[in-house]
């Protein structure tokens, strides 16, 4: 592949902006096109970054040809133009969720591997930069042995929500991964959930997790907060040897050995505005992911891990509607 990738964004919505952004920013890759069902948004958006609109997207991948192709549509209905373009051959970046059905996210799935095509899923928050030094101290054994894991994030919601379990799948699949990212794949679940928020949906959950290692874990998620709240979202991962705070994402790391009275501690400087940027967790990530793409290796995030946070969250559903843990 040449050393300039030809991307084409499918979606012109909010976080399509951010990916179109990215691709159009970057000197190795050429934003080729931007696809949506909106003529005049999509217009608009495409003349925002200088490349062609098309609301058409067989068109588009016919006439542009694209290296790679990404696609930010709402995942309620993104299964048909996600696997419509994995079956004509085109490698694909996929945002989050990778489904909300199981049947949809193994047959995406399927179909890429059964071509052999890079499919990846957009789970920016582990390029955090505390997320990363997260992940560096941890894989160095500073941390010894996971001991115990803990995720919470909450954060508003203001419409009522379409699905009975948006939260869980949509806004908290970046927890799940994150988590066995830190502390390795999750055994078990075991769940409670509320909808008294009154948004149509269990906007508000709890879970109880055990570790393939023997950690425990918990997980509490809300859409009923208010994510201008500090700390709305903490990650904290104790172990034999030390403990990791993360404090909503790209605020604060801080590190602290067993037994010591003092942390170790990063923030973002004054003029360090990319590091306190959550949008930039998304550059950083392709930082990872353009170069595995063009030398034909692995995704460094692969699809699959957007399939097993799914399936982690039907365990979830599982668990609270039969009352039993259940294992994963």
């Amino acid at each position: 592949m040449a050393e300039t990738t030809r991307v084409a964004v499918i979606g012109a919505g909010g976080w399509g902006y951010q990916h179109a952004r990215a691709f159009f920013e970057r000197e190795d890759t050429e934003l080729v096109a931007i696809a949506g069902r909106n003529p005049e948004k999509t217009a608009k958006r495409a003349a925002a970054f200088g490349t062609k609109p098309y609301t058409d997207i067989d068109q588009m991948l016919q006439a542009e040809k694209p290296d790679l192709v990404s696609i930010c549509l709402p995942a309620q209905h993104n299964f048909e133009v996600t696997l419509n373009v994995i079956e004509k051959g085109f490698p694909v970046f996929a945002e989050k969720p990778l489904a909300y059905r199981l049947e949809h996210g193994r047959a995406m799935i399927d179909a890429a591997q059964r071509k052999g095509l890079f499919f990846a899923i957009d789970f920016e928050q582990k390029y955090s930069i505390p997320c990363l030094k997260a992940q560096e101290a941890i894989r160095a054994g500073r941390l010894g042995t996971p001991v115990f894991a803990l995720w919470r994030f909450g954060h508003g919601w203001e419409s009522v929500m379409d699905h009975p379990h948006m939260n869980l799948i949509e806004a908290q699949c970046h927890g799940i991964n994150m988590l066995e990212t830190l502390c390795g794949r999750i055994r078990s679940v075991s769940a409670e959930m509320t909808d008294t928020g009154g948004k149509g949906s269990f906007a508000s959950f709890s879970l109880a997790l055990r570790f393939e290692n023997g950690a425990v874990g918990s997980f509490l998620a809300t859409v009923d907060a208010d994510e201008h709240n500090r700390l709305s979202q903490l990650i904290e991962i104790g172990g034999t040897k030390g403990r990791i705070l993360i404090e909503d994402n790209v605020r604060r790391y801080s590190f602290q050995e067993k037994g010591s009275d003092t942390e170790e501690v990063w923030q973002a400087g004054f003029f360090d505005d990319d590091g306190r940027r959550f949008n930039k967790n998304l550059d950083r990530y392709l930082d990872d992911m353009l170069p595995a793409l063009r030398e034909g290796r692995r995704p460094p995030v692969p699809a699959e891990e957007g399939l097993r946070a799914l399936e982690i969250a039907y365990a979830a559903i599982e668990s609270f509607e039969t009352g039993r843990r259940v294992e994963v």
